[in-house]
């Protein structure tokens, strides 16, 4: 993959446990960075959720390599935001052998 085929402007964003005054605690979102990556739709389906329709899609992301432990290299369960989209990472691996390059396996999920 070429560098310049990288054109999409993402949000890194990491979960955070935020104090919900009750003693417990629920999940926030915390940037850490912008990526500029390609976005690659894959087959996708229909769910269920709470008695709505889902439309779950799941995407290959390409990134520029980052090296394990790097604050840039997404993680499982984070999430790439691209404007009001959001994309929660499920895998990631290097492309290549020189791991010029990450794909993050993700999923958006879009309300039917």
């Amino acid at each position: 993959m070429s560098p310049h085929l990288l054109r999409t402007r993402l949000g890194l964003e990491r979960p955070v446990a935020l104090a919900d005054g009750a003693g417990g605690a629920s999940v926030g979102w915390s940037q850490e960075g912008l990526l500029w990556g390609a976005l690659e739709p894959l087959p996708g389906r229909e769910a269920g959720h709470d008695g709505a329709a889902v439309s779950r899609v799941r995407y290959r992301i390409t990134l520029r390599g980052a090296p394990v432990g790097a604050p840039s290299r997404p993680r499982v369960r984070d999430r790439l935001r691209a404007g009001v989209r959001c994309f929660e990472i499920t895998a990631v691996r290097e492309a290549d052998p020189a791991a010029r390059f990450l794909i993050c396996d993700a999923v958006e999920e879009v309300s039917a």
